[in-house]
């Protein structure tokens, strides 16, 4: 199966000119095939900082070379250093008596890859040595001489290690002190997950946005009382290990929160949702054993991708969400499905209590070469009655089991999102297998509202495969569709082997409408 990533752009803004396999800056020898895709995915997914390594500046042509840019006001000037790299900001103070004091006057945005040295610059060091250890002095200088505040700081170059928790602590006190709003905080320590990040992390109140990577969370146990993040509104953790608790620790503390995402994580977790801010809960590459979404009233997006082997199977219930409009990957089948107390299985009867009324678009994946797992397709739609918008992914089937019957989707009896209100299916990975022509049939004979159905399919199928799945969507042209007004359309997926498409920074982006990417590229007829 591929990494997830977003297959359009590249969100990275920073350190993207050497080739993305050492964008990480772990030596590649050091790293399992698994390991390096996972650390590719996180630190493609890193925000964007706020300035630019490359400003141009130009002036009018001629000979008049007066220095019109000295002249402006205060809070310009500082505008223009606060824009700048903060060693280029930092140089500004010798231009003239004018830009002395302002760097210290203007917000500091601190991205550590901006401090390498010379010739260095635009790719992280592979191994710790004196290009990290230069790294890791000038923060520290950085951060000791701006008396902040500090709008945004990213720290994804030094090594550190146990001797230098003292530093650690250091940087954790003046990002505290100094008023840091968002700061990304990716270690890359051998073998993951790394070392314990101070208590202090608490300490700084001032936080708006978190991104931890490749630690091990505090033991909020040990934490003082009144320990919050009272301002915190995004958490990304990766490759990192937090245990339960801490995790409904943090929820708890954070009233503001409204965007969570894991992943990578490095142990077990067992997480549980409860937080009257949280709009959006991501959880990707991770072992889960369980995702009880409890309480979360403006919860509008819950997401999984790639969690778990087929051999551990995980638990997502779902309680109090009167909001929630997003929801996938679920696989039939594979996770056990709750909503409220009701454990969903194969013919559970549908009620007020087994449904979730609000899920418009809703995302699964499925063996449908594996009986139990289609089997369970029909409950699980059960339960989101009023779903419009519905994408499945055919998984490849290693061992396939029985064929279903010819009247399984017949005797599946009516479906109320497919018979009242779906109007876009897409359809991925198709294999071209009988399982998967009737569910596609079913969904034709039966949505009376459908507008489009989007077929891709898979791209190393053999040629007769090829020939064989062609016939096939000729016959489910002809078939007894229930919309007058609808669009079959199909093309052949343009990823080798396949594999959900996922992009971090877009799962969490509230304003963004299509993260399960439906409208990626185009379909012929």
């Amino acid at each position: 199966m591929s990494c997830p990533s977003c297959p359009t752009t590249d969100p990275v803004g920073e350190d993207t000119a050497g080739p993305p396999a050492t964008r990480h800056g772990l030596a590649p020898e050091t790293l399992s095939p698994d390991d390096s895709e996972l650390l590719e995915f996180l630190y493609a997914s890193l925000p964007e900082p706020p300035v630019s390594t490359f400003p141009s500046l130009c002036c009018a042509a001629g000979e008049n070379r007066a220095d019109r840019v000295s002249r402006l006001p205060d809070d310009l000037l500082r505008r223009v250093v606060y824009l700048l790299p903060a060693k280029d900001g930092a140089r500004t103070a010798v231009l003239s008596s004018r830009w002395r004091g302002l760097w210290r006057s203007a917000p500091l945005v601190l991205v550590d890859t901006h401090l390498l040295p010379v010739g260095d610059a635009g790719a992280r060091p592979a191994r710790a040595g004196a290009a990290s250890r230069a790294v890791t002095d000038a923060v520290s200088a950085a951060l000791e001489a701006h008396p902040g505040p500090f709008p945004f700081v990213s720290l994804t170059c030094s090594f550190i290690v146990g001797a230098d928790r003292p530093v650690l602590a250091r940087w954790f006190h003046l990002l505290a002190t100094k008023g840091v709003a968002v700061l990304v905080f990716f270690n890359r320590p051998w073998p993951l997950p790394g070392l314990r990040l101070p208590s202090s992390l608490f300490s700084c109140a001032s936080l708006r946005r978190l991104w931890i990577g490749a630690w091990v969370f505090p033991d909020t146990a040990t934490l003082p009382r009144g320990a919050a993040f009272p301002n915190l509104r995004e958490l990304v953790l990766g490759c990192s290990v937090i245990e339960d608790k801490d995790l409904e620790f943090v929820l708890a503390v954070s009233p503001l929160l409204e965007i969570l995402a894991i992943s990578g994580m490095q142990t077990l977790l067992h997480a549980r949702l409860a937080n009257p801010s949280l709009r959006c809960a991501q959880f990707c590459l991770s072992i889960l054993g369980e995702v009880a979404v409890v309480d979360a009233p403006n919860l509008e997006r819950l997401f999984f991708c790639h969690n778990n082997t087929k051999s551990v199977r995980m638990i997502v219930k779902i309680g109090h969400v009167p909001k929630l409009r997003f929801l996938g990957y679920l696989e039939p089948g594979v996770q056990t499905l709750q909503i409220g107390d009701t454990i969903i299985k194969a013919g559970t009867k549908v009620s007020t209590s087994t449904t979730v009324s609000s899920v418009q678009m809703l995302a699964l994946q499925l063996q449908f070469g594996v009986r139990s797992e289609v089997k369970m397709l029909p409950s699980f739609l059960r339960c989101f009655p009023r779903v419009e918008t519905l994408i499945v992914e055919s998984e490849e089937t290693l061992e396939p089991t029985n064929k279903l019957g010819v009247k399984f989707w017949k005797d599946a009896g009516p479906i109320e999102c497919v018979r009242s209100h779906l109007k876009t299916l897409y359809f991925r990975e198709l294999h071209g297998t009988r399982n998967e022509f009737k569910f596609l049939t079913f969904i034709a004979e039966n949505a009376r509202k459908l507008e489009g159905m989007y077929i891709v399919v898979k791209n190393d199928l053999s040629r007769s495969a090829r020939e064989a799945t062609a016939a096939k969507l000729t016959d489910l042209r002809c078939a007894n569709w229930a919309s007058r007004d609808y669009k079959l359309l199909y093309r052949t997926s343009t990823f080798a082997g396949g594999g959900t498409l996922w992009s971090l920074e877009l799962g969490t982006c509230l304003s963004f409408d299509d993260p399960f990417y439906c409208h990626l590229g185009s379909f012929r007829l």
